[in-house]
């Protein structure tokens, strides 16, 4: 899934050293499975099996059914289902390599199958999955969110405190000793090696989504890898980045991104669907938003 994964813990040395080998071992399972640039990967094969119905591992089903009520609550700007416009916008491999060399203009395409992906069909009994024909999806950033979160369960089964780290998705168990809260620096957009701002979380979800960490030049035009389904092209927002504090990891995760998408005009249209995140965007001019809550855990700037 081309993500760095940090474990944090405190804990007895001879109980971490185990329970770290666990949590590694767990974590590169689910991105064999769900990266998408392995043709032997179980997300290519269900890509492959578009229009027939595909049996899914147990992480598999639970991850896509989270998806699926995720993108109906946030009315579609999260949708997985852009796989074939992230790659025509040139995103059709790892970032190391895509940034390695040029990549050329391509034709729009006439379409792009997104709307497909709330036809997305379960049966609970079999674990079987049916993906519209033509349909193909991207699942890398809920799955950040969904490997953090149960890495960490994983994790604090032999520690006392933890905190997993997947991208920028975030999931904290406890806190660490001699203080209330995890201190979790936000990166200005603008310059990776400044933070904008200090958040105070006492445990449970961050993550990020910005349209300047994954970025590269096709032709002239200089994309993003965060995708607008209703355009099936990199979003045109007038926001930076989005940081959401939630109960769940693949939560804020999914909405950080429908949130940027969203930009400063519907944000509380989107954010109003739950009464259980906070969120923070940074504006083109390096302006804060947020939301009323997340002021109470705004601890500063640097």
């Amino acid at each position: 899934m081309n993500t760095r994964i940090t474990l944090t813990a405190q804990g007895g040395a001879e109980a971490l050293a185990g329970a770290f080998a666990r949590t590694r071992e767990f974590i590169a399972k689910c991105e064999a499975q769900f990266t998408r640039f392995q043709a032997t990967s179980e997300l290519s094969a269900l890509n492959r099996a578009a229009g027939a119905w595909f049996n899914a591992s147990p992480e598999m089903f639970e991850l896509l059914c989270e998806a699926a009520a995720l993108s109906q609550e946030t009315c579609g700007l999260f949708n997985p289902a852009i796989l074939g416009a992230l790659e025509n916008a040139g995103y059709d491999a790892s970032m190391e390599l895509v940034r390695a060399h040029t990549v050329g203009p391509r034709v729009p395409l006439a379409k792009t199958y997104a709307e497909n992906f709330a036809e997305l069909a379960f049966h609970d009994a079999t674990r079987a999955v049916w993906l519209p024909p033509h349909t193909r999806i991207d699942l890398g950033g809920i799955a950040k969110g969904w490997i953090a979160e149960r890495a960490a369960r994983l994790l604090v089964q032999d520690t006392d405190v933890c905190a997993v780290n997947a991208g920028g998705d975030l999931f904290a168990i406890g806190v660490p000793r001699d203080t209330d809260a995890w201190e979790i620096e936000i990166e200005d957009p603008n310059d990776a090696a400044k933070t904008i701002a200090l958040l105070r979380v006492p445990q449970g979800a961050v993550a990020t989504s910005s349209i300047t960490k994954r970025k590269w030049k096709q032709g002239a035009r200089e994309q993003h890898h965060l995708i607008d389904p209703r355009t099936g092209l990199p979003a045109a927002t007038d926001w930076l980045s989005v940081t959401v504090l939630a109960p769940h990891a693949a939560i804020a995760e999914v909405y950080a991104k429908a949130l940027l998408i969203a930009g400063s005009s519907d944000a509380g249209f989107v954010a109003g669907a739950r009464e259980d995140i906070e969120w923070l965007a940074v504006k083109r001019d390096g302006t804060l938003w947020g939301s009323e809550r997340v002021k109470g855990d705004f601890y500063g700037t640097k």
